[in-house]
């Protein structure tokens, strides 16, 4: 049986503003309950065509507002951030909404370099200190008696009975790595990178590690997607998410997402042309029936049975036809009921 999750970054179309997409992602998490989605993440990204960048703080709003779906982050972007403080973030969250918190964590920046030099003022760290990061964390989510640890005795608040579920981010297979050898959930996301690694997703299975936090390796697979009713349609609608990314990928000024009719009227060059192409594998585009058939043979390709679908659409009931329309084609609903 294959899952189906979310991951929504709350895209400003052109001539949009961020509270309207901000509802507009609260609507969005309220329909894939509905829908039979099982996850629902939200990511943090420093840019001005993002609605936000604290999942930390939009999470509980959009639990709130929904009952049943697991709610989270992809991700916290960790080397900003104190793992203590995550860890009591999330610990939070889970005491808010026991068994419905996901923390991903990820170690790319998540915006500009001017951003990150923001972020990580009067940091004076000299050294990737990523997996000591990810170390304490579960440190902090497992209650550890550790007497090693440089904080022995620290316990993260609030003392509750469960933990969030830990995910670890990543497009390679350091990260897949680090995942395996900690004992944690991975997340593969060929939609970052477009590279299409069954091997790091079988490496990560075959290595893993027991730990405190879980005792069999889990592991999920993100994707772009685009669908419309037909495969046409897909694609006319796809050009607003190739003129997108083609535009950050020239540094051009972006003052929003382009209407597929305007994106479809964007002068290209034939290096223009090159980069989409560059940009099409991290993306599935197609009519439900396509993109089934894809999941379907990824499936198998990455011994998966759950993946994670970002829409990024300029118009929002557009995302939220494929989305059902996507939802029908794999019967999420019946699976739920069932």
């Amino acid at each position: 049986m294959i899952r189906l999750s979310i991951l929504d970054q709350t895209v400003i179309p052109q001539g949009g503003n961020a509270g309207e997409e901000l509802q507009n992602t609260v609507k969005l998490a309220q329909i894939a309950e509905r829908l039979g989605y099982h996850r629902f993440w939200i990511s943090e990204h420093h840019l001005e065509t993002l609605g936000h960048s604290s999942p930390e703080v939009f999470i509980p709003h959009i639990a709130a507002n929904t009952t049943t779906i697991r709610v989270g982050s992809g991700g916290v972007m960790l080397p900003h951030y104190s793992a203590y403080k995550v860890a009591e973030n999330f610990r939070l969250l889970e005491a808010l909404y026991p068994g419905r918190i996901d923390l991903g964590v990820g170690r790319a920046p998540g915006g500009m370099p001017l951003a990150t030099m923001a972020l990580q003022e009067h940091k004076q760290l000299s050294y990737d200190n990523y997996p000591e990061q990810v170390s304490d964390l579960i440190y902090y989510l497992t209650d550890s008696n550790d007497p090693n640890h440089r904080f022995k005795g620290l316990k993260a608040m609030p003392a509750i009975s469960s933990k969030p579920s830990l995910w670890l981010l990543g497009s390679s297979g350091g990260s897949a790595g680090l995942a395996a050898q900690n004992g944690i959930s991975y997340a593969f996301a060929p939609f970052i990178s477009g590279h299409h690694g069954g091997g790091i997703v079988e490496n990560y299975q075959q290595t893993f590690q027991r730990s405190a936090i879980q005792e069999r390796p889990n592991n999920l697979v993100a994707f772009f997607v685009v669908c419309g009713e037909t495969d046409a349609e897909a694609e006319f609608l796809a050009m607003s998410f190739d003129i997108h990314f083609l535009q950050i990928a020239k540094g051009e000024k972006i003052s929003g997402m382009l209407s597929p009719e305007q994106a479809n009227n964007y002068q290209l060059t034939e290096n223009d042309r090159q980069i989409m192409k560059e940009n099409r594998k991290k993306v599935l585009i197609g009519s439900p029936q396509t993109i089934k058939n894809k999941i379907t043979t990824l499936s198998k390709q990455y011994n998966t049975n759950e993946f994670m679908l970002a829409s990024m659409l300029y118009d929002f009931h557009d995302k939220v036809k494929g989305y059902q329309l996507l939802s029908e084609a794999f019967d999420l609903r019946g699976k739920t009921l069932s």
